[in-house]
């Protein structure tokens, strides 16, 4: 059934999604550094050598709170663009990213992966352009609110790339760099 929907209802369905996909986020990244367990604190990532271009800590949760309200209401433009062309597609696209993204942190501070982060975040990367692209279709603007998250991903990419350069020793390291590993 095609019908028309007046400008008033078309905000109005934006902001029911927004109400839903930004707090979704937001608690399904807090649910995925959680599950992880690393981060600053962690003896196995204290120990790391960081890259010169690493970011304070503190930038961490602004940049990831400020990108996951984009990404969100980014998804509710989409989500509310009921009948357009792709739009399943541009869905299941974010769908894939944002899985690759909830995966990175189990990855990297939970199993002490770094070239494997390094490749969930290549792959994300890819996952997010796709995305951006699929989106920009239906929505421009819904594209341009992920131009951040990609270059953030770009940022996390380096990070990963520099960390496991710097730290072979510690790929796929569980447990503290006092732990002695005897071959018999």
């Amino acid at each position: 059934m095609n019908y028309l929907a007046s400008s008033g209802q078309l905000r109005a369905s934006l902001l029911r999604w927004s109400l839903f996909t930004v707090p979704l986020l937001f608690v399904l990244g807090f649910f995925s550094t959680r599950v992880a367990g690393g981060g600053p604190g962690d003896p196995w990532f204290d120990n790391l050598v960081k890259p010169v271009f690493y970011p304070p800590a503190m930038a961490f949760p602004i940049v990831w709170g400020v990108l996951y309200v984009l990404m969100g209401v980014s998804l509710a433009m989409i989500l509310s663009a009921r009948g357009a062309m792709g739009r399943g597609l541009a869905v299941v696209a974010f769908v894939i990213q944002i899985a690759l993204n909830f995966s990175w942190s189990p990855v990297f501070f939970g199993m002490h992966l770094i070239s494997a982060a390094f490749w969930v975040a290549v792959a994300m990367g890819v996952a997010t352009l796709i995305t951006t692209v699929l989106f920009w279709r239906i929505r421009p603007v819904a594209g341009m609110l992920l131009l951040p998250y990609l270059a953030w991903i770009c940022v996390a990419c380096a990070l990963s790339s520099e960390i496991g350069r710097l730290n072979p020793e510690a790929d796929g390291a569980f447990g503290s760099s006092s732990t002695v590993r005897v071959e018999i």
